[in-house]
């Protein structure tokens, strides 16, 4: 069965932006040498983009505009890594692999973070530089439109980390996340979160993708939660590290159940991206020519077309088992074409199952 929400419900869902304001300045990897898995900081000698489709704003009472991004700069610097931030002015929630193909973008300092979030990377080399990505011909405003996730990151890549934060070279690693929502199932495609992952292994940088459920509303996105995913993601990131997982054949996708009631996640398992549709868009005739953007909400009722069916599914794993679902993703949309890097997914799959820290 299929649930219609209406606009104002579908926006909390899908999240809404928010300002503040700035100073303008316009491959498998080999085993880490500097720091192990259970070191107090294994991530040392790392280099870390991270990017995201909420933005870098953090300014919503719901959590759902960036908050997961410092959450997650804060876990990867106290782990010892050289973190930059550069990810969208504004929210860009369901952008999936969208670029922008013309125009100036203006990748903006931010020099007052979030309260509590300040002083987390003050001990690394780039002081956890955060970079909102507008675009516009001089300083980003409060409504000047943003650039998409993949912009953000391309750009850093191409461009950005070089003149802003001096980079010679690519980073080792790019995170983007934590998302507010999950990203499971057949809204993978929308996913701004994943599609900036994408851009990376496009790059042939190694990527992964973190999402965060959100309290049982689903509307508004608990601290705790990002902080739990993005602890759990250090440590993820320190073991891949530490057995020279880390490669660019294809990205990983990292789903964290809601611990806001006081449970705790069950442990990783390796999924696959499921193909039901746990959320899709509606639309709601309101004129002659117009419609109105909603949500549908799948109630998982058996024999309807929007109810998993692959038990395997990243979305059964987290939603109906609370573990954290972990996915391969690739930028190859070629159907029937035989699967490379077999020996790093399968390598990979291993540490998920039986060597991947619990929570």
């Amino acid at each position: 069965m299929r649930t219609y929400l209406a606009l104002s419900a579908a926006a909390a869902v899908l999240t809404a932006a928010g300002a503040t304001a700035y100073a303008t300045t316009s491959t498998t990897t080999s085993p880490a040498t500097s720091g192990s898995a259970t070191s107090p900081r294994p991530l040392a000698g790392m280099r870390i983009l991270i990017s995201n489709d909420d933005s870098m704003q953090a300014a919503k009472a719901s959590n759902s505009d960036g908050l997961g991004l410092y959450e997650l700069r804060r876990a990867m610097c106290a782990a010892g890594a050289d973190v930059v931030v550069m990810a969208p002015w504004q929210v860009q929630s369901g952008k999936g692999t969208a670029v922008t193909n013309g125009g100036v973008l203006t990748a903006q300092r931010r020099t007052v973070l979030p309260a509590g979030y300040e002083g987390d990377c003050t001990q690394a080399p780039s002081g956890g530089a955060v970079y909102g990505v507008c675009l516009a011909d001089g300083a980003c405003a409060k409504d000047s439109p943003s650039a998409t996730p993949a912009d953000t990151v391309k750009l850093a890549l191409r461009a950005g980390l070089k003149a802003e934060a001096g980079w010679s070279g690519a980073p080792d690693l790019v995170l983007t996340g934590i998302n507010s929502g999950p990203n499971v199932s057949a809204q993978v495609n929308d996913s701004g979160t994943v599609g900036a992952a994408v851009a990376a292994i496009d790059q042939d940088v190694p990527a992964i993708a973190f999402s965060s459920s959100g309290d049982e509303t689903n509307t508004s996105f608990p601290r705790v939660n990002y902080r739990a995913n993005a602890e759990f993601g250090a440590r993820f990131v320190a073991g891949l590290r530490s057995r020279g997982l880390l490669t660019s054949a294809f990205a990983l996708k990292v789903d964290y159940p809601d611990v806001s009631a006081g449970g705790r996640a069950g442990a990783p398992v390796w999924t696959r991206v499921g193909d039901g549709q746990v959320v899709w868009h509606a639309y709601e005739r309101t004129g002659e020519d117009s419609f109105e953007i909603g949500l549908g909400v799948c109630e998982e009722t058996p024999g309807d077309p929007c109810t998993e069916t692959a038990e395997d599914a990243d979305s059964t794993a987290l939603l109906r088992d609370g573990r954290i679902a972990v996915a391969p993703i690739t930028a190859d949309r070629t159907y029937g074409v035989p699967v490379g890097a077999r020996r790093e997914l399968k390598a990979i799959e291993r540490y998920v199952e039986r060597e991947a820290p619990r929570p």
